[in-house]
């Protein structure tokens, strides 16, 4: 689950991470009251789960309360479109907060780095950018160090990265304690990911973070009772808030050929198989095992709630899920919603005879094995969109 900048720098504060004074509005006259009690400029900045928020035009100087009502005013309720997110969401809130002077950028985040199997703390110098850039064209610039699972993080660990990432001695002290603060964050509310960035360093020698992200395990909700109350607000995508609704694994890739599997190997592999065939894969939808009729059918129409997609693809290895069920499930769908998209069907395993016998004279086109499926589902949807 992720958090909002907002939520993100709210949590960071209650662990001694200074930010910059702001708060949230979701109308263009909320958004010049906040502007006149901060009584100076301000910055508006859409409240959006995307990155790239800046050259979407979702970040807007204001440099007195009517300018910041006009700034808000041209986001709230526009669709910002980035090359992270070509989709594009809508901003319904903003953060409206005070302008710093920014001297210089840093990048501060934890994460868990699944080969080593710990938590690593990453800075760079290079703050103010995607990360990803950063790594991919200068991966020099980013040092790393492993915490201790026994001891936690230390001192001399904090020191060791910040010297390695090349930060002046006279910044190392006070941005040992932002890490510190952002390291007690990520454990106390059980995240995956916490980032600073940028880290700013203003004018006046102070360390702030200027933005946040943090991503938090959805597995360990049941004890942030707290953070729950974020989870309406930080769903990203409409369609994955219905999936979690229902309890249906689904993630949105923004692709037009429809995936459905048992087991998150699985769907895996099928998403890569279809990428291989050609496809771009619309979304992950995991419809676990020993699914039944009824889920399946939800799974149908929530794959289906994507207008982008154009074609359907179902990959089920039985072995608690039968495929008997599994093809009554798309029997039901078919009967119950409006599907004018190919759909190509791998059953295999338990019962799968059996469903198959089902789908027989009917529109579902059959595949005996998973390349065989992706290759046919992408080459039909092709067709139906000339």
């Amino acid at each position: 689950m992720k958090l909002h900048e907002y939520q993100a720098k709210q949590v960071l504060g209650d662990f001694g991470v200074p930010t910059p004074r702001g708060e949230v509005a979701s109308t263009p006259a909320g958004a010049k009251a906040i502007a006149e009690r901060l009584g100076k400029p301000v910055v508006v900045k859409a409240q959006v789960l995307m990155g790239g928020r800046g050259k979407a035009g979702g970040i807007k100087p204001a440099q007195n309360p009517d300018e910041a009502a006009a700034a808000a005013e041209s986001i709230l309720g526009k669709r910002l479109v980035s090359p992270q997110n070509p989709q594009g969401l809508v901003a319904e809130k903003v953060l409206v907060e005070e302008a710093v002077p920014i001297q210089s950028e840093y990048y501060i985040g934890i994460t868990i780095d699944r080969t080593l199997q710990r938590n690593v703390v990453m800075v760079s110098k290079q703050g103010g950018m995607d990360i990803e850039e950063v790594a991919a064209q200068n991966p020099a610039a980013i040092a790393t160090v492993a915490i201790d699972p026994l001891l936690g993080l230390t001192d001399y660990a904090v020191r060791e990265v910040l010297y390695a990432a090349g930060i002046p001695q006279e910044q190392v002290r006070p941005l040992s304690g932002i890490v510190h603060g952002l390291y007690r964050a990520y454990i106390a509310i059980d995240a995956n990911l916490a980032e600073i960035n940028p880290c700013a360093v203003l004018s006046d020698g102070r360390i702030i973070a200027a933005d946040a992200k943090i991503t938090l395990d959805e597995n360990a909700l049941f004890r942030q009772k707290r953070l729950e109350a974020f989870r309406e607000e930080s769903i990203e995508d409409p369609i994955e808030e219905e999936a979690s609704k229902r309890g249906i694994a689904y993630v949105r890739l923004g692709g037009d050929i429809g995936v459905i599997g048992n087991g998150a190997g699985l769907v895996m592999c099928t998403v890569d198989e279809v990428a291989r065939a050609g496809g771009r894969p619309a979304n992950f939808l995991d419809i676990g095992g020993g699914a039944r009729a009824e889920r399946v059918r939800q799974a149908v129409e929530l794959v289906l709630m994507d207008p982008n997609v154009k074609g359907l693809l179902f990959n089920i290895f039985g072995g608690i899920t039968r495929g008997d069920e599994v093809a009554q499930g798309i029997l039901e769908a078919f009967a119950t919603l409006e599907v004018k998209i190919p759909v190509v069907v791998r059953l295999a395993g338990t019962h799968a005879e059996e469903g198959r016998a089902m789908l027989q004279n009917t529109p579902l086109i059959p595949a005996e094995t998973m390349q065989e499926a992706a290759r046919k589902i992408v080459a039909l949807a092709a067709e139906a969109q000339v």
